[in-house]
């Protein structure tokens, strides 16, 4: 395949890197048609578009080494299961996020208090959590399969056991939820998809302080590039990042 070919939006935005976009959130293929895998999973109901678009840049029949998981919400795993079952592959997930992600647990109750365009749309997001019952299992110590090249951060604050991917070589950071690069805050920068390095989504964010660390590690690495959760991945974008870190507010806090 075409390293520029692309199915459904989804597009190489490094070597090895194409994200899959959807209205909400986005998915990243990651390696190539040796040895590849998913980071995360977008909404439910993205399956059969996930794996056409896999197939289309690897070739038919391509299976992944493992779907990874930055964290449980249900904008990142929610087509995980039958993607896994698809593809007969493993899903990886922090083992902090393993409870949410097995039905033994759910995550602490959305925060409807901040006012924002992406706080008004949470309202109307499932409240359940995605049981991928024994689908999923924690990372083993040691690289992450289908991953080797890159550097896994415990980037909690979001979620218990989110985590976010880097790759020191080119400097090109997973970022998950540990940042957006696009203001959820507002309706028309979230409908334009106005590029911008901004904090979690604020109602699902449950650890502030911890989210606050998160981006204060991931500013020092300098990453080139974030391809993020949610917003068009961005390039030349550690300046953005350090100035987040730099001012990063707290909702609520006075400072």
């Amino acid at each position: 395949m075409l390293p520029d070919a692309t199915k459904g939006g989804m597009r190489e935005i490094a070597p090895g890197v194409a994200v899959f976009p959807t209205l909400i959130a986005n998915a990243y293929l990651v390696g190539d048609a040796a040895s590849w895998v998913l980071v995360d999973s977008c909404t439910p109901g993205h399956e059969r578009r996930i794996h056409n678009a896999a197939e289309h840049r690897f070739g038919p029949g391509a299976r992944p080494r493992a779907i990874i998981l930055t964290h449980g919400h249900f904008d990142h795993a929610g087509s995980a299961a039958p993607l896994a079952d698809l593809w007969d592959a493993p899903i990886y997930a922090h083992e902090r996020e393993l409870a949410f992600l097995t039905g033994q647990a759910l995550y602490p109750p959305m925060d409807y208090s901040s006012p924002g365009f992406f706080t008004l749309l949470a309202r109307f997001f499932p409240t359940s959590t995605v049981n991928l019952g024994s689908r999923v299992r924690p990372f083993e110590p040691g690289p992450v399969p289908g991953l080797e090249r890159w550097q896994m951060l415990d980037t909690f604050g979001h979620t218990p056991g989110h985590v976010s991917f880097f790759r020191p070589n080119d400097a090109v950071l997973l970022a998950g939820d540990a940042v957006t690069t696009m203001n959820l805050d507002s309706f028309f920068a979230t409908i334009c998809k106005r590029k911008q390095v901004c904090r979690p989504p604020v109602p699902a964010t449950t650890d502030w302080l911890g989210a606050r660390e998160s981006v204060r590690l991931l500013a020092r690495l300098r990453p080139d590039v974030i391809a993020a959760g949610h917003g068009e991945p961005m390039h030349g974008a550690a300046d953005g990042l350090q100035r987040l870190a730099d001012a990063f507010q707290i909702p609520g806090a006075s400072t």
